[in-house]
């Protein structure tokens, strides 16, 4: 008989779930493995030796075992816990909004190193931004350019004309925008106005460091956040339930990214 298998690697815990008395079940999203599912045996017991190394919105170092069913958490050691990110309920949400949609669009098993490092450098800049909106817009769109999901943000998807400086359409079905003249050829679209479009274009090609230093209008942002929840929702076919919260915790009043 084989012995069972023992291997490394680097994870970020998406989300857990309690299993029986004392063990959990941790979802996982690794540079070379994509995501999978792990169970972290006696994680819950006071003094085990796993603890805060694989909880939620932990980045650690792993050791697992194969297993005939889920496989087996052994070892972890923490590389960032983003503690920024436990001490702001803003910043708590949004990172949970953000390991929730790597989680939604992500199948077991399949690798995609971007999208593993796009995670951690989300995490880390949301433990430090200004602006964690814009954050969470330009989180959105790199993570539909490494699923394939990239909208089309420069000519219209309709007749192919360059977008004219006026109120254009995006369609989630056409994964893009249509002009004024073509807008009708679809049944759903969102009107984008054209400083909304600078903004996705500018979000599209820039670093976080430049994304940080953007201000924008409480309107704007608005429109942003709507459109892009469109697109997920049609992707997705489904709410994103900590996008709910995050609209609770808006309408509640509570202060965003405080420093």
């Amino acid at each position: 008989m084989t012995a069972p298998r023992l291997y490394n690697t680097e994870a970020v815990v998406l989300k857990k779930n309690e299993l029986g008395e004392a063990d959990n079940i941790l979802t996982l999203y690794t540079p070379r493995l994509g995501k999978l599912r792990a169970v972290a045996k006696g994680v819950r017991r006071p003094k085990s030796k796993l603890g805060g190394h694989v909880e939620l919105l932990t980045h650690s170092e792993m050791l697992l075992v194969q297993s005939q069913n889920l496989d087996i958490v052994t070892q972890s050691q923490t590389i960032e816990s983003f503690l920024p990110l436990r001490d702001d309920l803003w910043r708590t949400s949004s990172a949970l909004y953000v390991v929730e949609l790597v989680d939604r669009f992500t199948a077991e098993g399949e690798e995609n190193y971007p999208l593993f490092r796009l995670l951690v450098d989300t995490l880390h800049w949301l433990c430090r931004a200004r602006h964690g909106e814009l954050i969470l817009r330009c989180f959105e769109l790199r993570l539909f350019a490494y699923l394939g999901y990239q909208p089309q943000l420069q000519q219209c998807g309709g007749c192919h004309s360059s977008l004219k400086p006026v109120t254009n359409f995006f369609t989630p079905s056409g994964g893009g925008l249509l002009c004024p003249h073509c807008h009708n050829r679809e049944p759903i679209v969102y009107p984008l106005s054209p400083n909304a479009l600078k903004v996705l274009r500018f979000l599209q090609r820039s670093p976080y460091a430049s994304v940080d230093r953007l201000r924008i209008t409480p309107e704007l942002s608005l429109e942003l956040k709507q459109l892009m929840r469109g697109y997920i929702r049609y992707l997705l076919e489904r709410e994103v339930r900590s996008a709910e919260w995050l609209d609770r915790l808006e309408e509640e009043g509570f202060d965003k990214w405080t420093p």
